[in-house]
């Protein structure tokens, strides 16, 4: 009993914390401790069903109502006065986690190779960013449903992935407002397709980047850094000036102490 509440607890604060861009899920089940049983549950629940499924099913609780604990006042705050600062903070966020990521990858000199790795994670930034928007949640019929699942699937590699927040790629995709206020409201029935896609996405990529971690770990945390560092500039938020500007540079500030000094040290150790 107490090892099944304090998973539920576990997933209470990875789910809170997928909620807000620039802190990433996958990096705070790694500080929680969980990181590993969870990949290994996603991985082995065709294997071991009467293993991972009921861990899986705790976590998920868990998870599920620290989103939707959280998530109305992300959406409550992003629709304020109080919107460009919070973009501000979320940019300083994803800032604070590229150092971790840095040393994650233990790189001890730039050559050839990692240049390429990091260059194609800022490719793979660029494409994401340059995607209509609306692609992920304006189409109708069939179209929408599918472009719904694919959205899904590709927020799902961020959910695996550790440094990567899956609520920035959210907003890359212009697909975080609408869901949170869909989230927000109980409005669950438009998500359908993504939800389809994301559960869909963590089961069938799991093994794949648990595969890739374990015989390529620098590639990974390379690739990850440029895609990071480039979609910076997606995040940042543009047209601000004066007061504005200088409280919005203040919230980037707090942001990048608040996960480099707090959640990137822990997830190092």
């Amino acid at each position: 009993m107490k090892q099944s509440v304090k998973v539920i607890f576990q997933g209470l604060g990875v789910g809170a914390s997928m909620t807000v861009p620039g802190v990433s899920g996958g990096t705070m089940a790694v500080i929680l401790g969980i990181y590993d049983k969870l990949i290994a549950a996603v991985s082995g629940i065709f294997r071991e069903p009467r293993k991972s499924l009921p861990f899986l099913l705790k976590f998920a609780l868990g998870a599920a109502a620290g989103i939707f604990a959280v998530s109305g006042l992300i959406s409550l705050a992003l629709n304020s006065p109080a919107g460009v600062p919070l973009r501000f903070a979320f940019a300083g966020a994803v800032a604070g986690g590229v150092p971790l990521i840095f040393k994650k990858a233990e790189l001890k000199h730039l050559n050839v190779r990692s240049t390429l790795l990091i260059l194609a994670g800022a490719v793979a930034a660029v494409v994401v960013g340059q995607l209509p928007e609306g692609l992920f949640t304006e189409l109708d019929g069939a179209a929408g449903v599918l472009f719904g699942f694919i959205g899904g699937v590709i927020v799902a590699a961020a959910l695996v992935l550790p440094g990567i927040s899956a609520s920035h790629i959210m907003l890359m995709l212009g697909i975080y407002e609408p869901v949170m206020e869909c989230v927000s409201r109980f409005e669950l029935l438009p998500l359908v397709p993504m939800l389809s896609g994301i559960l869909a996405g963590t089961f069938f990529t799991a093994k794949l980047l648990e595969h890739l971690f374990e015989r390529h770990t620098q590639g990974c945390y390379l690739v990850i850094l440029g895609f990071m560092a480039y979609s910076l500039v997606e995040l940042a938020p543009v047209g601000a000036r004066g007061a504005e500007l200088a409280v919005g540079l203040a919230c980037c500030v707090i942001g990048f102490a608040a996960v480099r000094f707090s959640f990137g040290e822990r997830a190092a150790e």
